[in-house]
Parts: structure tokens; C-alpha cells; sequence
């Protein structure tokens, strides 16, 4: 968790100077609190886990918290945001909760714990935060057109791996995980009495309502949908 903590803080340096127009020599003559030998040696990596005491001034001057510098990437929030026409880019935007990462469905359908999982996937996106995702939420790419037209190709849905089986009722959103498959899939719940079934939201798919088998079992629930322009 350092190494995925490193780099938001290596990424979120970057981006503020970017932002802001300075450079760590510049930075540090306008404002000697924050010290560009800190700055270097975070950057270069020869140090690995600062003490976030060093990094105050820094967040201060950048308008955020320490721990922001630690767990989000404000970079691609900014990018996301950016995309969002209700979102008024001149005011100050607020960035609650983490960044969530973006995995592959064959990560989603291990059977390891899903902190192995995030802390050992390959992450090259991130959503926008939603509280619905709790703290372990991960996001998927759709593929296909089984739950289609509500959920097309290349659809970003997030998902929620700490839900509550007994939570779950009929017409939920789940991602699936099955011993011998590769891959986790993406079905609508339907529950009668203690059994369990799934179903493609497409009417005109070939495979229809199947029921959970033993070998099977629920890894998420789909708690939201974020669709790229």
C-alpha cells in the first residue's frame, strides 16, 4: 500500500506545480516552509515513505489535506470532472472519498480477499468517488451486450465487494465469480425463496435465467454507472 500511496504523492506534486505554474526552486523562494529537498527527494524516490508532517506545508499551499496527498489522484479527477457539464470549474470542486480504481474482470473473479485483489491489480483508471463504493470499491468495464440497453460496451459500472448477502433482493445488480471461469460476469439477481438466480437485463439474449450453482458466489453489487462522452 506505500507503493500505491507513493505514487498519488508523486503524481499530486506533479500535478500542483503544473497547475500552479512553479517549480520546486520557485515554490520554496515564495514560500520557505515548503522545502524543495523534500520535494526532490519524494519525486526521485529515494524517499519512500515521507512522514506527512514534511508534507503539510505543501498541502497547505496546494488547498488540500495530507491525506488527500496519500489517496486520491487529483490529476485524473480533474480530468473526469472536467467531462461533467452540471460542474462549475471556476469554484473550488470538492474531492470527497477516495479515487476508485478501475480493475479487470479477471482480477474481480479471484477468489482471493478483495484487499489482496486491489492492493495486487494492475490500475490504469480511476473513477470519480462515490460513497456508495465503500472503502473497497472497484470499478469494471462492461463488455458485451447481455445487459443491454441499460449497460452498453465500454461503460464504467462501480462496485460494491463489502454489501450484505442477506441484504440482497430481487432485481440487484451482481457481479459473479465461479470456480473454472477466468473471468467474473455481470447479471441482475432474482431471489425465490432461498434460491438464487441470474439473468441478463437483454431480452433478446440467447441465455436467459440460470440458477447461482455451488460453485459460484457473489463478489459485488453494482452500486453505480459512470458513462464516458
Amino acid at each position: 500500500m506505500v507503493d500505491f500511496a507513493m505514487s498519488y504523492i508523486r503524481s499530486n506534486i506533479d500535478y500542483f506545480l503544473e497547475k500552479h505554474r512553479t517549480n520546486p526552486n520557485d515554490l520554496e523562494q515564495k514560500n520557505p516552509r515548503i522545502k524543495q529537498s523534500t520535494l526532490f527527494r519524494i519525486q526521485s524516490g529515494a524517499t519512500k515513505d515521507p512522514r506527512r508532517s514534511t508534507l503539510e506545508p505543501f498541502a497547505e499551499w496546494a488547498g488540500v489535506s495530507v491525506s488527500d496527498l496519500f489517496e486520491k489522484d487529483f490529476r485524473q479527477l480533474s480530468k473526469d470532472l472536467a467531462f461533467d457539464n452540471n460542474v462549475d470549474l471556476s469554484k473550488p470542486i470538492s474531492f470527497e472519498g477516495r479515487p476508485v480504481p478501475v480493475i479487470s474482470w479477471v482480477a474481480a473473479g479471484s477468489f482471493s480477499g478483495i484487499e489482496t485483489i486491489l492492493r495486487d491489480a494492475e490500475v490504469d483508471e480511476f473513477l470519480p468517488p462515490i460513497k456508495e463504493c465503500g472503502k473497497n470499491g472497484y470499478g469494471l468495464v462492461v463488455t458485451g451486450f447481455s445487459m443491454s440497453p441499460k449497460f452498453e460496451p465500454e461503460d464504467r459500472i462501480y462496485v460494491n465487494p463489502d454489501f450484505q448477502v442477506i441484504d440482497l433482493k430481487t432485481g440487484d445488480l451482481v457481479i459473479v465469480a465461479c470456480l473454472g471461469d477466468t473471468e467474473a460476469t455481470f447479471k441482475q439477481l432474482v431471489i425465490e425463496g432461498s434460491t438464487m438466480y441470474l439473468q441478463p437485463l437483454n431480452p433478446k439474449w440467447d441465455e436467459k435465467v440460470i440458477k447461482l450453482s455451488e460453485g459460484c458466489r457473489l463478489v459485488g453489487k453494482v452500486v453505480g454507472l459512470y458513462r464516458k462522452i
